[in-house]
C-alpha cells in the first residue's frame, strides 16, 4: 500500500467515536473490543510504537516482538479478569508509552531475551487495563481488542516502512514525539 493511500486510512483510525453519536452501542463485547485500543491515545501509542519497532528489529525479531505483544495482552486480560492485580497498571502504560518511544527514537536493538521480556511487560500492563474495562461479552470483547490490536502493530510496521524508505530520521522524530506522549502521560 503506498503512503498516501495508507496514512488517510490511518488517520481515520483516530476517529472511532464519530461512529457513536448515538448512546447505548456499549453492549456488544466484540465492538466494544475494537474500539478500545484505538479510544485511548495511550493505548494507541503504544501498538503503534511497538509496530514500529519491531520492522525495526532483525528478521528474527520482527514477528517475534508483536507475537509476543499479543500473548502478553491477553495474559494481562486474563489476569484482570481472574481478579489477579498488577500494581501501578496506569503508571505501566505511561512508561510503555515513553520506553517504547525512546527504544524507535534511538533506534535500540536489544538481545532477543531483552527485547522480548521488555514487550511483554508492555503488553500485560495494557491486557490488565483492558480486562478492566471489559463492557459486553468478554471473549468477544477480547477477540475486539486482540484484533484492533494486531492491525495497529500491523499498521506501525507499515508506517515504518513507508518512512524509512523516504525519510528515515522522520522515524527517530515519531519516537521521540511518542517519548514526549508518554512522558506527559507521567505527569
Amino acid at each position: 500500500m503506498r503512503t498516501r493511500h495508507f496514512l488517510p486510512l490511518l488517520a481515520l483510525t483516530l476517529l472511532p467515536g464519530a461512529a457513536f453519536a448515538h448512546p447505548g452501542h456499549g453492549g456488544n463485547g466484540l465492538i466494544a473490543g475494537l474500539l478500545h485500543p484505538l479510544g485511548g491515545l495511550d493505548h494507541l501509542l503504544a501498538m503503534l510504537a511497538i509496530g514500529i519497532w519491531a520492522a525495526q528489529q532483525p528478521r528474527s525479531l520482527k514477528l517475534a516482538v508483536p507475537a509476543t505483544f499479543l500473548v502478553a495482552l491477553l495474559g494481562g486480560f486474563v489476569l484482570a479478569m481472574t481478579g489477579t492485580g498488577l500494581p501501578q497498571v496506569e503508571t505501566g502504560i505511561a512508561l510503555s508509552v515513553l520506553l517504547s518511544g525512546l527504544l524507535i527514537a534511538c533506534a535500540a536493538r536489544l538481545p532477543a531475551p531483552v527485547a522480548l521480556t521488555l514487550t511483554a511487560v508492555f503488553a500485560l500492563f495494557h491486557g490488565h487495563a483492558h480486562g478492566l474495562e471489559v463492557s459486553g461479552n468478554p471473549l468477544g470483547f477480547a477477540a475486539g481488542f486482540l484484533a484492533a490490536s494486531l492491525g495497529l502493530l500491523l499498521g506501525g510496521g507499515l508506517l515504518d516502512a513507508a518512512v524509512q524508505r523516504r525519510l528515515p530520521l522522520l522515524t527517530r522524530g515519531v519516537g521521540a514525539a511518542i517519548t514526549a506522549s508518554g512522558a506527559l502521560m507521567m505527569l
